[in-house]
């Protein structure tokens, strides 16, 4: 089990050796030689531990949908580890616990950041911050099953415990050209907004690194305020490309075939009628005098920003009154579709446990009846909510424990400070409320409370299941 867990973690850890090689190029092209030559010995490391793993401690075989878990909880912490040595080799960020925290938050798409002023860095260091959130967001492993047939007929095990949905939603028999067809949307809207907001005030550079935050969900940024000093014209395209990312890829590929298939989803509608109905109200709330525009442009980012978890800014939703702010919490939690980059606990979980309870309260009324549990007009069985139900147990169990945790931590870090960081890990979002807020960052927390969150971002990204197992007896046990 070991060997084949080694081969398997060496061979992530060595495509995340691969992914550095990009940034260097990027910074030797704005002339930035001591960035590109400590970011390539970076990748140089990785590369050899990668090799090193896969080669010589690691040996192939089918793997069990248990070592499928495990290797993807070790492949994530893995990665986040590795990934720390271009911040620290070019004194990016100069401590392990900043590094590490920035890394997890850029593989998870989580987007909290322990950089003031993103601006201050090189291009290598932005499109390597960039370039984590593009490949975690539909997740490294899905693409060594994609590219680089490695995994043979374990990759189904592997992916069923990293992808971002309840399942694999397949689109041909064989998984691994179902992971080629969704890379093909994912590369293709990442190009199609590149394009769009180039046309608009921002450079190439910022449209590649901003193209790629955002269709992995991210909100890593270039500049200190985010979105704020893009033009309208930036934030709408930037808005449609964060709605069209919290949606399941799967339903994506389908539509380009017949667009009706969005209309006939499920939970695309209700990913859709949350989206509107949220802002609907965000904008009463904050509506005030001049142009109506404006004010519905910043309530549709927010609750786009924060449902979909991308974490872009356009306004400081912590300045807002407070039912906004606690609809900005409640957003955090829901998160988008099953199959999206988006985190949360998805629109699919949220509307089965709301059938499951009201199917409850109609059983204590008649205890007699039969009463089934439906999403759409596919019955949901017995084992899909049961796991559905762990999951939420699980979810909100580490949100209360974690916000207790870190609460206790420091005594500058008050109730909504505290669960709103939680929360916002969790749910891979960024920012939150206090001192964490919209045009805050994470440097208030503690170096303790830095371990901790990034634990929870990997918790949330992988869907809880695979990190909680690996501190489990049962995953270990022959």
């Amino acid at each position: 089990m070991l060997q084949r867990l080694s081969y398997i973690v060496g061979a992530v850890v060595t495509g995340a050796g691969a992914a550095m090689v990009p940034p260097a190029v990027v910074a030797a092209f704005y002339r930035e030689t001591s960035e590109a030559v400590q970011i390539l010995i970076a990748a140089a490391i990785t590369l050899i531990a990668g090799v090193v793993g896969r080669r010589v401690l690691g040996r192939p075989g089918k793997i069990t949908a248990k070592e499928g878990f495990a290797a993807v909880g070790l492949a994530w912490f893995a990665m986040a580890a590795f990934g720390t040595l271009p911040y620290l080799l070019t004194g990016s960020i100069d401590t392990l616990t900043g590094a590490f925290f920035e890394t997890a938050a850029g593989f998870t798409t989580t987007g909290a950041s322990v950089v003031p002023d993103p601006s201050v860095l090189s291009h290598g260091i932005l499109i390597w911050r960039a370039e984590t959130q593009w490949i975690g967001g539909m997740g490294i492993i899905v693409l060594s099953i994609a590219i680089l047939p490695l995994l043979g007929v374990g990759g189904v095990q592997l992916a069923k415990a990293e992808s971002p949905g309840h399942q694999p939603d397949r689109l041909t028999p064989r998984f691994r050209e179902t992971a080629k067809r969704l890379w093909f949307v994912y590369v293709g809207f990442t190009v199609l907004e590149t394009v769009l907001l180039a046309f608009g005030d921002m450079n190439l550079f910022q449209a590649v690194a901003h193209a790629m935050t955002t269709m992995s969900t991210g909100g890593f940024g270039t500049e200190a305020t985010s979105i704020t000093g893009f033009s309208p014209y930036t934030q709408w395209v930037i808005i449609l490309f964060m709605f069209i990312a919290g949606a399941s890829f799967a339903l994506h590929y389908r539509a380009l075939r017949a667009p009706v298939q969005y209309v006939k989803n499920v939970e695309f509608r209700l990913y859709t009628a949350l989206l509107l109905g949220a802002t609907a109200v965000v904008t009463i709330a904050i509506i005030g005098s001049g142009p109506f525009e404006p004010f519905l442009r910043d309530a549709l980012f927010t609750t786009t920003s924060l449902m979909t978890t991308t974490g872009f800014a356009t306004a400081d939703f912590a300045s807002w009154v407070p039912g906004v702010q606690i609809m900005a919490v409640g957003l955090m939690f829901l998160g988008g579709m099953a199959g999206s980059t988006a985190g949360g606990v998805k629109t699919f979980r949220i509307a089965v446990l709301t059938k499951a309870a009201s199917a409850d309260l109609r059983r204590i009324v008649h205890p007699r009846g039969i009463f089934i549990t439906r999403f759409g007009k596919e019955t949901v069985s017995d084992s899909v909510m049961e796991g559905i139900q762990t999951f939420f147990l699980f979810y909100m169990f580490l949100f209360m424990s974690g916000t207790v945790i870190l609460g206790l931590m420091s005594s500058d870090l008050d109730l909504v400070t505290s669960a709103s960081a939680v929360a916002s890990s969790l749910g891979n979002i960024g920012p939150g409320l206090g001192a964490v807020g919209p045009t805050s960052n994470f440097l208030a927390i503690p170096d303790t409370g830095k371990w901790l969150l990034a634990f929870l971002m990997i918790a949330g990204r992988l869907e809880i299941f695979p990190v909680v197992l690996l501190f489990t007896r049962y995953l270990w046990r022959q």
